[in-house]
Parts: C-alpha cells; sequence; structure tokens
C-alpha cells in the first residue's frame, strides 16, 4: 500500500506579476470617483458585498460571506490610494487606484495596479472591467 502525500506548493507557480489596466471616465467629478474608491458605504456600491472601516486605515471587504482584510498604505487626497491585503506578502499583495486627467482631452482617467498568477491575469481584468462598470453606472457615466 502506498501512502501519497500531498506536494506542497512551489512558490514559482504562486508568483504573482504587477500588472496597469486604465479607464477612461470622461467628465466624472474627482471628488465623487475619490469618494468611491475609499468610502466604505460608497465601495459596498460597486467594489465589495459589505465594507468595515477600522482606526481609519483597515478595511474589512466581504464578498459572498467571505471576508479578507487589508490596510489603507497609502493616501493622496482625490490622486492616489492602495490597499495591502493583510493576508499576504506586501511587495505583491496589494492594488492601487489612482486618478489623474489626461492631458489631451481633460477626460478623468481611473489607473488600477493588481497582482495575479500569469494564469489568472485575464480572469482578473474581466473581473476589474466588470466593477469599473458598475462604478460608471453608480457615478452615472
Amino acid at each position: 500500500m502506498y501512502i501519497v502525500q500531498p506536494k506542497k506548493h512551489n512558490p514559482v507557480f504562486m508568483e504573482k506579476e504587477k500588472y496597469n489596466i486604465e479607464f477612461v471616465l470622461g467628465n466624472a467629478s474627482q471628488q465623487s470617483l475619490w469618494r468611491m474608491l475609499t468610502e466604505p458605504t460608497a465601495l459596498e456600491e460597486w467594489f465589495a458585498d459589505k465594507v468595515n472601516l477600522e482606526d481609519e486605515i483597515f478595511y474589512t471587504f466581504t464578498w459572498n460571506n467571505k471576508t479578507t482584510s487589508a490596510e489603507m498604505v497609502l493616501k493622496k487626497p482625490i490622486s492616489q490610494v492602495r490597499y495591502c491585503w493583510l493576508t499576504e506578502d506586501k511587495s505583491s499583495s496589494y492594488f492601487e487606484f489612482r486618478l489623474h486627467k489626461m492631458a489631451l482631452t481633460g477626460d478623468i482617467a481611473l489607473e488600477i495596479t493588481d497582482f495575479a498568477c500569469s494564469s489568472d491575469k485575464d480572469d482578473a481584468v474581466f473581473l476589474w472591467e466588470n466593477q469599473i462598470d458598475e462604478l460608471k453606472r453608480k457615478l452615472g457615466i
């Protein structure tokens, strides 16, 4: 009789790669967008089912009754916010929102930085596209 031991996870296969995606949001108000990216009740409108905030920097996000916590580690009002997941290595486990005005058109753009395993990257981008579509609907753009 043989006993099969489960294989340990090989970190090489689990490494995440950084990616950026940008969404043009037209003449959306930067103030309104900032609120949607940082305030718990606004994040619940498009990003997560439930969002709790503790000590002004620790966020608990709930999706389908599963919770994950993050710390707001960078905040440049009305331009940039970064959330680090508390369960993983901080160098590759954050997501970031940046707002900026496009030089030629004056439109507001939202740039998202996130990480995903190469095999999951297409799904992750698709998920962000759906989330941003919901954000646009909530903002009326």
